[in-house]
């Protein structure tokens, strides 16, 4: 199933500006190894949060580091792309 057509205007974590916050709209758990869905539960992410993502390392599928509450945490980019968020202006 793909998220980003069922959910209007969300764009995934990797693809929102740096510094611009966002509402995670919907996770894409299948797109996940199990250690990976269970580190992001562990974090707190979940629909309904507020992201903001904070950098890009590289061009072509770096890390990203991004806001979760009151933490920095750097996520692999497929990870990032998983997300779904809402952009906030």
């Amino acid at each position: 199933m793909n998220l980003a057509t069922s959910i209007p205007a969300a764009i995934r974590l990797a693809q929102l500006h740096r510094h611009q916050p966002g509402t995670v709209a919907a996770v894409d758990w299948a797109d996940l190894a199990p250690p990976e869905a269970r580190r992001l539960r562990e974090l707190g992410l979940d629909e309904g949060v507020e992201v903001e993502l904070l950098h890009r390392s590289g061009i072509l599928g770096g890390p990203v580091a991004c806001r979760i509450g009151r933490m920095t945490v750097a996520l692999r980019r497929h990870v990032a792309r998983a997300i779904h968020v809402l952009p906030i202006d």
